[in-house]
């Protein structure tokens, strides 16, 4: 019996899953948005405010204790930089779970994780993945055409040669 025995395991054992939890915290940190099985995302929330709260602070002990647990020096320089004082006036519900639904191989339950308030930031990286998707298809139908006049060229320029 698992009488107040309180976490997630996630089928993983205890070095396994805190490397996976260590990997989660770090890249909602890192990137304000990610996509993972629900149970996951409930196994992180807690550890995500954790680590907010300790930008908060913004101690050198805070630092390095989030060292400790984050795996990039990037992820806290953005924790203490970012992240944090966003959040200066608030008392944690730091993060946002929203379902997305089953997941199409296994019918695993799917969520997004997400910082609050990092939407001008989630929206500012869709238009330029926007903006670079439609820049690199415009160079894909330019030299498509390239490809087109040249092969069209070729024919015609042997049959002035042979004229």
């Amino acid at each position: 019996m698992r009488h107040r025995n309180a976490g997630y395991k996630l089928g993983r054992n205890t070095s396994h899953r805190r490397a996976v939890l260590r990997n989660l915290v770090t890249s909602i940190i890192l990137m304000d948005r990610i996509e993972t099985t629900l149970t996951k995302c409930k196994a992180a929330q807690p550890l995500v405010e954790r680590m907010i709260t300790l930008g908060k602070r913004g101690t050198l002990h805070a630092r390095r204790q989030a060292l400790a647990y984050l795996l990039t020096p990037e992820s806290v320089e953005r924790l203490f930089n970012v992240v944090a004082p966003r959040y200066g006036d608030r008392n944690g519900g730091y993060t946002r779970i929203t379902r997305k639904g089953p997941r199409q191989g296994d019918a695993a339950e799917m969520a997004y994780i997400e910082l609050l308030g990092a939407e001008k930031e989630l929206d500012e990286k869709r238009q330029k993945r926007a903006e670079a998707r439609a820049k690199k298809r415009e160079e894909l139908a330019k030299q498509l055409e390239e490809q087109q006049a040249a092969a069209g060229e070729s024919p015609e320029a042997e049959a002035k040669s042979e004229a």
